[in-house]
């Protein structure tokens, strides 16, 4: 199960977090669980290391625009920024 690293920023960090519940449900179907990271230089900067149990529903959930309305909601900021692991 890969660890993905997902980054963004947001318009108000005290909305986003108070979305976390949201987001743990629309994650559920892709991801075994998620850890929550803020940036101390930049507050309004996150970063999500998710425990990801299938990588292409996680692409289909990420990039479906029904899901857009929940990023307003939460005031995320693009782009949102995905990094995986390098196997060496």
């Amino acid at each position: 199960m890969p660890q993905v690293i997902v980054r963004h920023k947001v318009g108000d960090y005290d909305t986003w977090i108070k979305g976390h519940q949201e987001r743990a449900d629309l994650f559920a179907p892709f991801a075994s669980g998620f850890e929550t990271f803020r940036d101390l230089s930049d507050p309004q900067s996150v970063v999500l290391l998710l425990d990801v149990t299938d990588m292409d529903k996680m692409k289909t959930v990420m990039s479906d625009p029904k899901n857009d309305e929940a990023k307003k909601r939460h005031t995320v900021i693009e782009p949102i920024i995905v990094s995986m692991p390098v196997e060496i």
